[in-house]
């Protein structure tokens, strides 16, 4: 996990990994850039990662009540985004940093998908700002500013998402601030967006949303999304050099149908997760853990689907030369609170003309002073 010494501590998720809690609520998660990586690579085409909280894998989409939820997990960073997905344990201090960086290859599976309801990603779109209140988030964090007049705060890739898939709901993290913003496309279209801080007594990392369901249909894979995987499997290659992505077309019916007919058009997840890893007390217990751990979630996914061997599985890259750890100069510098959170490079993106925003998400009058940073 790639974080300062002072932040290397266990926390609480290895008590939904063992059972010893559950999640109230069905989760639906995607990965940031401070995460156990090892472990999400498990799952790169997303599945449980404990009871009842679901993974959305590097890219994603799942059906939940009716609506279509994506989702990207990672951060943009220009000098890895062309390449494969070429990290496995173990990890040198490079690739700890680079196997959470945001892949084209995802982008481009996204685009291909028909519209959706929400979709999450840690990093915010860039250009985001000009659709908020911008002063005040600049109150709270005065040192964006710079890279506000640049375009280089968030990231061009989610900003290309956003303004191709034009979501009902956007909801991102990582800058470590509460913000709010209405967008309304070209189209008529309109995307609420919402940013949470991190999760800090006295922050506002919490909200609820009330969104109108179409059924009362369970967690489900995307026969879209699938179909997407499949005709994209061949892009899917570990490289450290740009990665070819060949012009495809979105899903035809006859492909859906074809996916329909090997799940038997049953699509609802089953609750099939499985610890890969001992838990802590099997640790203490004198259980070594391995460095890698092939996740049946995913083998099972790739023999239905036809998908290669899933991304990070090292037999056949051991030995490969990594590249040697090196300073990041595209990193926003940011408080000492806020030192966890890693910048982005991203050039200025065309979205939307800002509008006036008379449904956005509002902001409290807390949101606008400075809380201990």
């Amino acid at each position: 996990m790639a974080v300062p010494p002072k932040f290397r501590k266990l926390n609480t998720f290895y008590k939904y990994y063992s059972g010893e809690k559950t999640a109230p609520v069905p989760t639906i998660i995607i990965g940031g850039n401070h995460e156990a990586s090892n472990f999400m690579q498990e799952l790169p085409y997303g599945g449980w990662i404990a009871p009842n909280i679901y993974y959305l894998g590097f890219a994603g989409c799942v059906q939940f009540r009716g609506l279509r939820i994506a989702g990207m997990s990672g951060i943009y960073k220009h000098h890895d985004y062309h390449r494969g997905h070429f990290e496995h344990p173990p990890y040198n201090n490079s690739s700890l940093r680079s196997v959470y960086h945001t892949r084209q290859i995802d982008v481009w599976r996204l685009k291909h998908l028909s519209p959706i309801d929400i979709f999450l990603s840690h990093d915010w779109p860039t250009g985001i700002w000009e659709h908020g209140d911008v002063n005040a988030l600049l109150h709270r964090k005065p040192f964006f500013r710079d890279d506000i007049q640049s375009y280089r705060l968030g990231s061009a890739a989610a900003a290309e998402l956003l303004e191709q898939l034009q979501p009902n709901y956007w909801f991102s993290a990582h800058l470590h601030v509460r913000f709010a913003a209405y967008l309304r496309h070209k189209s008529g279209a309109n995307t609420r967006f919402l940013a949470l801080d991190k999760v800090l007594p006295g922050r506002r990392f919490l909200q609820l949303l009330d969104v109108e369901s179409r059924s009362d249909e369970p967690l489900s894979l995307d026969p879209e999304w699938l179909c997407i995987l499949r005709n994209t499997d061949s892009a899917a290659v570990p490289s450290h050099a740009p990665v070819f992505l060949p012009p495809i077309s979105k899903p035809t019916e006859e492909e859906i149908a074809e996916i329909r007919a090997t799940f038997m058009d049953t699509f609802r997840l089953p609750e099939n997760f499985e610890r890969t890893a001992p838990t802590l007390s099997e640790e203490q217990n004198g259980s070594k853990p391995a460095s890698w751990y092939s996740n049946p979630q995913t083998e099972l996914l790739c023999k239905m689907v036809g998908l290669r061997r899933p991304f990070g599985a090292p037999t056949s890259l051991a030995g490969m030369h990594l590249p040697p750890p090196s300073k990041n100069p595209d990193e926003i510098v940011l408080d000492d609170d806020d030192e966890m959170v890693e910048g982005s490079l991203s050039k200025k993106t065309e979205t939307s003309a800002p509008i006036a925003n008379p449904d956005e998400i509002p902001l409290g009058d807390s949101d606008e002073e400075q809380q201990n940073e």
